[in-house]
């Protein structure tokens, strides 16, 4: 392994700091928009399985008791 003196680190780390593309405001605002889009959906869809397994459960248990 290569060992580099700290003034060498910071330049490459500014080097490659300066390399990378960074998103606009807005692709930022719609990918967060997104993720709470597919968030809300994801817990809308967990809640109806589990309210259909519950009903199903309940339904299959009143049968023997």
């Amino acid at each position: 392994m290569a060992v580099t003196n700290p003034l060498q680190f910071i330049q490459q780390v500014r080097a490659e700091v300066a390399k990378v593309v960074w998103p606009t405001r807005r692709e930022v605002l719609l990918t967060t928009v997104m993720v709470f889009i597919m968030a809300a959906l994801t817990a809308v869809f967990f809640a109806l399985v589990d309210l259909a397994i519950r009903s199903g459960l309940e339904g299959l248990l009143g049968l023997f008791g």
